[in-house]
């Protein structure tokens, strides 16, 4: 089992930036690659990026490219997300998820998920 908490959460103007941290533990975290989605209400949950397991690879969901940074840093068994500059459409509760591989599908490309955190971006 892994367990995943996500914190960095919050509000913040438009223009204005935020840095999620995804902690995990139970089991090796560098086994996993790690990824970021988000869900806004009334809208399916949206891939955002993801990292793979060394860090070598990254993935980035169109909107947020150029925006938003992803990272990990495996001896804290902690993966990051910068966003900067955040916009309103990027409102939305955050979720970390574990997989095998950096996939864009979360129903089947990811194993374990935290629990969320809710950014929230005014115009």
């Amino acid at each position: 089992q892994v367990q995943l908490v996500e914190s960095g959460g919050g509000l913040v103007q438009a223009g204005g930036s935020l840095r999620l941290s995804c902690a995990a533990s139970g089991r090796t975290f560098s086994a996993y690659a790690m990824g970021w989605f988000r869900q806004a209400p009334g809208k399916e949950r949206e891939f955002v990026a993801c990292i793979s397991r060394s860090g070598g690879n990254t993935y980035f969901e169109d909107s947020v490219k150029g925006r938003f940074t992803i990272s990990r840093d495996n001896a804290k068994n902690t993966v990051y997300l910068e966003m900067n500059p955040l916009n309103p459409e990027d409102t939305a509760v955050y979720y970390c998820a574990a997989g095998n591989h950096c996939g864009l599908a979360w129903k089947s490309d990811y194993d374990y998920w935290g629990q969320g955190t809710q950014v929230t971006v005014s115009s």
